[in-house]
């Protein structure tokens, strides 16, 4: 059953979240989004600080009796030994980090909600508006339970969670170098309000971005023995890419490569002289996405070879593939299982190829990602809407699970209240 310091944070959550609905902002421009959460802490007391130019980090220490010897707003984990839990006992407290995303999407709003988005073009088709009110709440109702833990609580409102740039702001900064623990949660139409799914292993896939640019040489198209024709070789090269998943991958993996973009030419007599292709590269396995790089560009320079061309290749690694630690899903079941039935619970969510840049948090401590249900059909359809859909909506009363969640996992691993730490 949900606490009762969470069921009275429901109309705040409602009202925050139809608030960010109707004000969204787009991936590293949340100005006005920032300047809310901000007012938030400061109403709550909840000392804060920009990273980059609209992400904000908040911070609550314990003062429980175990904490008041310490002073853990510059301590460092650099130096520290690691216990069999993964947190660091020489730095003299623990730490978690929980995290929202706040960006909103560049699409129009399609409900006919008294709290549709008002600004043209923008829209929170994703549900980040639900996670920035849900933090918020659990910043609230955490800063009220201060002396009731030791340790410190890092709260990340990150920008640009959809064009992956966000995350890796806060890691470049410094706020995970001292975390022991990671936990975040997104809204999942796909999944009925009042359950959870905490599904260890893989769950998203990275989102890595390639161009290669075919160099050839120009003449008419009467005469093509005197020109190297790119754009023909940039087409030889979409045809070969199919076969790094097809012959250069296990079946047993998951791999995709995409090309979605072919630029090139000037003029219908012209042999181009240059052809330009974007494509992307899903992977759920580290080492895979590591080959599946390699043979693209492999594939790009032998090709262009072939033909006498030459190719630039590009690969940009936007979203590592995020990876939930079992230990933190055990931990977090521990908590959700006092909150819901067990059988609410989702252990074995079927895997995605869309990447969360949640997984740049991965990399430097344990943590999870949860997806939390907010599908209620018979209340309203369009809850079961998919992301990125216009008429994409929320049971927002789901919200509040979610929020028990961040609470009480935050106040039981710092507590050290959660069996097998």
């Amino acid at each position: 059953m949900l606490k009762d310091y969470i069921l009275k944070e429901k109309d705040y959550i409602i009202e925050k979240r139809r608030w960010l609905h109707m004000h969204p902002e787009l991936s590293m421009k949340e100005f006005e989004t920032a300047a809310l959460i901000e007012r938030e802490l400061d109403s709550f007391g909840i000392p804060h600080e920009r990273v980059g130019d609209t992400g904000v980090h908040a911070w609550i220490d314990g003062k429980s009796p175990a904490s008041e010897a310490t002073d853990t707003t510059k301590a460092s984990a650099t130096d520290a030994e690691a216990r069999p839990d993964g947190s660091h006992t020489s730095k003299g407290y623990r730490c978690i980090a929980l995290r929202s995303d706040i960006d909103a999407l560049p699409m129009q709003d399609l409900t006919e909600n008294a709290y549709t988005s008002t600004v043209d073009g923008a829209c929170h088709a994703c549900g980040h508006d639900g996670h920035t009110a849900t933090l918020l709440a659990a910043a609230k109702v955490l800063k009220e339970k201060q002396a009731e833990f030791s340790g410190k609580i890092r709260l990340f409102f990150q920008q640009g969670e959809e064009v992956c740039g966000g995350g890796r702001l806060f890691v470049e900064a410094g706020l995970m170098d001292d975390v022991d623990r990671v936990y975040g949660a997104h809204v999942s139409p796909y999944i009925d309000a009042g359950c959870i799914s905490l599904t260890p292993g893989p769950v998203n896939a990275c989102s890595d971005h390639f161009r290669i640019i075919v160099h050839g040489r120009s003449s008419h198209a009467a005469t093509p023995e005197l020109g190297i024709d790119a754009l023909y070789i940039a087409s030889q090269i979409v045809v070969s890419l199919q076969t790094v998943v097809a012959r250069s991958t296990s079946p047993l993996d998951t791999v995709v490569v995409g090309v979605g973009k072919l630029e090139s030419g000037t003029a219908y007599n012209i042999v181009a002289e240059k052809a330009t292709l974007d494509g992307t590269v899903r992977a759920f396995d580290p080492a895979s996405r590591e080959h599946t790089a390699e043979r693209i560009r492999e594939i790009a320079q032998g090709t262009a070879a072939m033909y006498g061309a030459e190719v630039e290749f590009i690969y940009e690694r936007h979203a590592d593939p995020l990876i939930n630690d079992s230990k933190v899903v055990d931990e977090v079941t521990q908590v959700t299982k006092q909150l819901i039935p067990a059988d609410h619970i989702i252990h074995d969510m079927k895997k995605s190829l869309s990447a969360d840049d949640f997984a740049a948090y991965l990399t430097k401590a344990p943590g999870m990602y949860g997806y939390v249900g907010t599908r209620n059909i018979e209340k309203d359809p369009e809850t079961g809407t998919p992301y990125h859909n216009g008429h994409f909506n929320i049971d927002e009363e789901a919200l509040l699970l979610s929020c028990n969640v961040y609470v009480d996992y935050a106040l039981a691993y710092l507590n050290d209240d959660l069996s097998g730490q």
